[in-house]
Order: C-alpha cells, then sequence, then structure tokens
C-alpha cells in the first residue's frame, strides 16, 4: 500500500468542472491523502471565475491559472478582450496562465468528417497567451500535443518563453528531445499506470523536468476505471514513475513534488 503522507502536487486539475459536491469532497480529502496543492487550470472567463472562487475558499491549498482551452469554438474578438482584461486585472493572484495551446483533436475531428478546419487563428490566439505569459513572468501550460507541440515550441523559443509546462504531453522523440533541451516542463496523469506510450515518455523525459497530474475530472481506466479522478491516483503515478526511473517510490515523490513547487514559487 502506498504512503499516503508522502507529499504531492496536482499540477493539472479542472475544479470548476466537477460536479460541485466532488470537488467539495476532493478538497476535504486532500490533506488526508497528502496533496498539498492542486493547480486549477481554467477553460474559459466563466472557468476562471469558478477557479478563483476556489482559490478565495482555500488559498493555501488551490492555486489557479487563467487562459482559454483550445478544444473548443473560438471566442470572439470581444470575448478574447474581455478574457484579458480578467487576466491584467488579476494577474498577482494566478500562478500560471493556462491552460492554453492548440486544437489538435477538434482539427482531428473535423479532418476526418471532411470538414474543413483553419488552425490560424487558434495560433494566432496561442501567440497572444504566449506574450502575455512574457509580459508577467508567468509560467504557461499547454495543451499541444504531436505536431502541435513543435508549433508551441516555435512560439516559446520566439518570445524566450522558457517555464512552459506541457501537460499529458505525447509526442514524437525529437520534439521530446527540444522540449527537454530548452528546459520545458512535462506532467503525467494516472494513465502511466497502463499506457505503453506515457511510459515510454517517462522513460525518456528528465525526472528533473517532470510533474504529476491528474486532468481530473476526465475519467480513466486500468484499475481506475469507473472511479471519479481523484488526485490520490497520482500516488499509483509516481509508483510507475519510481519503477522505470530505478528510485525508491519516497524518492520519486519528492523529486516531483519539489519540482512542482519549484516550477509554480507555490
Amino acid at each position: 500500500m502506498l504512503n499516503c503522507s508522502l507529499p504531492m502536487i496536482d499540477a493539472h486539475i479542472h475544479l470548476d468542472l466537477y460536479n460541485p459536491a466532488d470537488a467539495q469532497q476532493i478538497m476535504d480529502e486532500c490533506q488526508s491523502c497528502g496533496i498539498k496543492r492542486v493547480i486549477a487550470v481554467s477553460m474559459n472567463l466563466a472557468s476562471s471565475l469558478v477557479n478563483q472562487e476556489w482559490l478565495q475558499r482555500y488559498p493555501e491549498q488551490v492555486k489557479v491559472a487563467y487562459g482559454f482551452h483550445p478544444e473548443q469554438k473560438l471566442p470572439s474578438e470581444a470575448e478574447c478582450q474581455q478574457l484579458f482584461d480578467w487576466i491584467n486585472q488579476h494577474q498577482t493572484e494566478m500562478v500560471a496562465i493556462g491552460e492554453v495551446g492548440l486544437p489538435y483533436y477538434t482539427q482531428l475531428e473535423a479532418k476526418n468528417n471532411g470538414q474543413a478546419f483553419s488552425q490560424k487563428p487558434y495560433i494566432q490566439l496561442l501567440e497572444r497567451f504566449v506574450q502575455i505569459a512574457d509580459l508577467y513572468q508567468k509560467p504557461i501550460i499547454l495543451h499541444a500535443v504531436y505536431e502541435d507541440a513543435e508549433i508551441a515550441c516555435d512560439l516559446l523559443e520566439q518570445y524566450n518563453v522558457t517555464k512552459a509546462h506541457f501537460h499529458w504531453f505525447k509526442g514524437s522523440e525529437e520534439t521530446t528531445r527540444r522540449m527537454s533541451r530548452n528546459g520545458y516542463y512535462i506532467s503525467v496523469t494516472p494513465d502511466v499506470v497502463y499506457e505503453p506510450e506515457i511510459q515510454q515518455l517517462v522513460r525518456q523525459y528528465p525526472l528533473e523536468q517532470m510533474m504529476v497530474e491528474t486532468d481530473g475530472p476526465w475519467p480513466f481506466e486500468g484499475p481506475f476505471t469507473g472511479q471519479i479522478t481523484h488526485p490520490s491516483m497520482m500516488k499509483e503515478s509516481c509508483a510507475v514513475i519510481a519503477s522505470m526511473k530505478g528510485l525508491s517510490i519516497e524518492e520519486t515523490a519528492s523529486i516531483l513534488y519539489h519540482n512542482t513547487k519549484r516550477f509554480y514559487g507555490v
């Protein structure tokens, strides 16, 4: 049985997307599970407002990031400006810009359905978020997988943004090497327990640039089938990462915890 006293931080969770009662239960249980902090990422302005409420209720446990998730319809320019104004007004309370990125799965679905899809406006929006991250010297949390990660890397390099967190990353070995060389961080979800693709990524990526997350309430399979996604699942992730890195669970958990504390300043 895994040691529940191991301190951990959920580096990426959507508190606002849970049933409120489930989110409340998670927050009530985090301390007893050794979960010291959660990084609550936002989908849009409405999501940012909900996460701000969680921050106000749990200022020590909840840290927030504000942004626009790319796997949804693009906002109008007026909606974009509202969000940017919000971020400008509340940048001191957020630990990062996020979740932002590129719509890999939306584009793939459109292609499979024979529909036209332009990625250009999403790239332009991401560039604006990269500029804001640079302006406020905040980390940026990215949804950018496979070839989209290369575009994100181009933008990060263009603006010299080095504090980048690619959550639930998947991509080529070449892109993975580019990311690790640039000092970017990745975070690993509970699917590392059963997904060979993620296990291979863990073998390749430096542990010193790695964090763990749940991306809750996203559901997982394998031993987690049918369960509400809970930060305590990261204990299982940690055990698998430790095994692949040839370290003890305690040492691995400590490295992952301090990586996240250092990256987000929490």
